[in-house]
């Protein structure tokens, strides 16, 4: 029966080292719940966010053609699918050009990049470009 007692005894008490690793399991387990909890209160339940921009100093003329390069962000918190972006040329002469890229994919934070391509050059004219549409995945 001492036996017994003795065994409860040293059971009961833990060495430095288990309450060291007890510790570091326990403070892993509070970091990865916060980190869960956090991402899907935060940024996972806005909507995409889509900017586009033009990179006015990187267009150039090649063969007659002017390109006009752009960059699209998704800066919410889901995913966009079918990112549709159009582009307005008007020149002071009338001339109209437009022009449609797809994005196919574009992630939380992702940005994806393209062209534009015009017969006209986009400096002599007002050029809009802008996201046109989207679709959830």
């Amino acid at each position: 029966m001492s036996d017994q007692s003795s065994d409860q005894t040293n059971s009961s008490h833990r060495s430095p080292a288990e309450w060291v690793s007890f510790t570091i399991a326990l403070f892993i387990l509070i970091t990865i719940v916060g980190l869960v909890t956090f991402r899907g209160l935060g940024r996972d339940s806005q909507p995409p966010i889509l900017c586009v921009t033009i990179k006015q100093v990187e267009i150039s003329q090649v063969e007659g053609q002017f390109y006009v390069p752009f960059a699209v962000t998704n800066s919410g918190g889901k995913t966009a699918e079918s990112v549709q972006v159009v582009a307005e040329l008007t020149t002071a002469s009338g001339v109209q050009e437009s022009g449609e890229q797809t994005i196919n994919f574009l992630s939380s934070g992702e940005i994806q990049e393209g062209a534009f391509i015009f017969s006209y050059p986009p400096q002599e004219g007002d050029l809009k470009v802008r996201v046109a549409s989207y679709k959830l995945p």
